[in-house]
């Protein structure tokens, strides 16, 4: 049954938006990718992880798809398939499973993780990962450790893999010493070349302890406990902040380090943090702040005006439809997001403008209809929806290639910009 209703932001100070500001919330039929599609970028940032996915042919075709075809290396995932034999109760699910990750094992000696991967709920799959994942961690150990999360689409929009993964993670982590030293955490996958810029300038405004999750190999994971604070890189880590909460590590609130604005506030709250001197902070960023802000002034000059509309997609939607709004000049028609971390984007939603609409979940045939009525200039979407709408002469920006791109921080701002305004540079060259 879809539905419709109208919520009040919560008055609790968190939010700095107007009193009696409206969410519409919506509940109904959704255009979401798999959760799946988030080992398309995990297994890339976790250098001996393996990925192996529990599903039908159907999803090693979606993930096989997703990531295209790797020539010249033997990529860090897989499927095991569960066909009818095994849907059916004819086979030992555990028996097959601990073939294939023993002939997996021995095949790849590199392993050192393994992240056996849920397609659907243990139900419909016949197999309890969870068990199985212990299991095999008891059996493998030390050589490799076996975990378990739920990559189903069925409840969950496709970023949430990753926020699974890594919530999955932390039970794991080693305990920072009792008498440790301040440290901080950057919690997130991020390309290595944006770990690299950010881990810099974090240590050059002088703190010294920066570590990142997930690590780049998994016997490098950090440390954590109450000398640990954090700082989210993504909006959609949910369930992994308030695993590492429970382990004592203490969140530090700020916007998500998209644009000029975002990164220079996300690093101010670790420089308030760690008590750094605001003139160092400023002689540390200033120099990247300065190109990020030239660069932008090319992109802002031809999508200023522009109207944009976002579809609920990857959650990234609220801190991006910020920075088209404020860094270019952007007028939001609606941003629409599956799920509003009021708590999370408190920062975020104090810098979007007042009369902003917002929508949380989705009705998606509603949405559709506001779409078309409003006819924006650039539609940001799930890639369900991006040809048909591209059809009806819409220009639409694919949501899930902001996520797999390199966008935070102060060097890729413009990129994020440039990612905006290739559509509408394509449209205008074709109408010419």
């Amino acid at each position: 049954m879809s539905g419709v209703s109208v919520v009040s932001m919560p008055q609790t100070g968190t939010v700095g938006r107007p009193a009696g500001d409206k969410v519409l919330r919506e509940r109904g039929q959704r255009e979401v990718f798999c959760g799946l599609t988030s080992i398309v970028w995990l297994h890339r940032k976790v250098q001996d992880a393996f990925f192996l996915v529990v599903g039908s042919r159907t999803c090693a075709h979606l993930v096989q798809s997703a990531a295209g075809v790797m020539i010249f290396a033997e990529p860090r995932f897989g499927t095991a398939i569960i066909d009818e034999r095994d849907l059916a109760g004819l086979a030992d699910a555990n028996t097959e499973l601990d073939r294939v990750v023993t002939r997996l094992l021995e095949r790849r000696p590199d392993i050192k993780l393994l992240f056996l991967v849920g397609s659907c709920p243990s139900e419909v799959i016949k197999l309890d990962l969870s068990r199985a994942a212990q299991r095999l961690s008891t059996q493998f150990m030390p050589r490799v450790r076996v975990l378990n999360y739920s990559g189903s689409g069925i409840e969950t929009t496709f970023t949430q893999g990753e926020d699974a993964c890594l919530a999955a993670l932390v039970p794991e982590l080693p305990a920072e010493p009792a008498q440790a030293a301040p440290s901080l955490l950057v919690v997130g996958a991020l390309a290595d070349i944006v770990e690299d810029q950010l881990g810099r300038l974090l240590r050059q405004m002088g703190i010294a302890d920066v570590r990142f999750l997930p690590a780049r190999r998994a016997g490098e994971m950090p440390a954590v406990g109450r000398h640990t604070h954090m700082l989210l890189a993504q909006p959609f880590l949910g369930d992994t902040a308030r695993a590492l909460e429970a382990r004592g590590v203490q969140r530090l609130s700020a916007p998500f380090p998209f644009g000029v604005e975002g990164t220079t506030r996300w690093l101010q709250a670790a420089a308030s943090a760690f008590a750094v001197e605001p003139s160092r902070f400023e002689a540390t960023i200033a120099p990247a702040r300065e190109r990020a802000t030239l660069a932008l002034a090319r992109h802002r000059a031809s999508l200023a005006g522009k109207r944009i509309f976002f579809f609920p997609d990857s959650q990234l939607e609220v801190p991006l439809a910020r920075f088209a709004a404020r860094e270019l000049g952007m007028e939001l028609v609606e941003v629409g997001t599956p799920y509003l971390h009021r708590q999370h984007l408190a920062e975020e939603l104090e810098m979007l403008p007042a009369d902003v609409m917002l929508s949380e979940g989705q009705d998606v045939e509603r949405q559709l209809d506001r779409c078309r009525a409003a006819r924006p200039d650039l539609v940001v979407c799930g890639l369900g929806l991006a040809n048909p709408l591209e059809a009806e002469g819409m220009t639409t920006k694919w949501s899930i290639e902001l996520v797999f791109s390199p966008i935070h921080g102060f060097e890729q701002a413009a990129d994020l910009a440039g990612l905006l305004a290739r559509p509408l540079d394509r449209r205008t060259r074709l109408a010419a």
